[in-house]
């Protein structure tokens, strides 16, 4: 049997409140089975967007080398963290995208890894403050064909 897991990072400890949960799930659950884990991380490729008088806005996006420059850290901090996870019987790999959407990349990265579950970590927002910003975990959630762990973090 060989799972494969899409464990989205947002580059925050919070957002990293899924990988020692994981770790510790497939040394219980599954100790003798083979476990790819993709780490992957979302790099917003707007740099800002620009409201006009219509009630519309332009999406202001980042020039090519800015784009490849935040690429480059995200695989820097996705390679330290899968340091965290490499045992025997894991397979690490790390991914990054661009795209203004989240919750749409993570859902088209499960898809090209063929993901078998998703792991994330969700800050807990509720109420006012979901609404507002949004919540990348509520919309995976609600939109993945494939199980979605969500792993509260705590403020430390």
């Amino acid at each position: 049997m060989s799972e494969r897991i899409l464990m989205p990072l947002d580059g925050s400890q919070l957002g990293e409140a899924a990988i020692s949960y994981i770790d510790g799930l497939i040394s219980r659950l599954a100790p003798k089975h083979t476990v790819e884990i993709t780490l992957f991380h979302v790099v917003t490729n707007v740099r800002h967007s620009v409201s006009y008088q219509g009630g519309g806005s332009v999406p202001i996006p980042y020039t090519d080398e800015e784009l490849q420059k935040f690429k480059d850290e995200a695989m820097a901090y996705l390679e330290r963290v899968s340091s965290r996870l490499k045992k025997e019987k894991i397979g690490v790999a790390c991914k990054v995208a661009a795209n203004e959407n989240p919750a749409e990349a993570i859902l088209e990265a499960k898809d090209e890894v063929k993901a078998t579950l998703i792991a994330m970590a969700t800050h807990g927002r509720g109420g006012i403050t979901r609404f507002a910003i949004g919540s990348v975990a509520d919309k995976v959630m609600r939109s993945s064909e494939v199980p979605v762990l969500m792993v509260r973090s705590s403020e430390k």
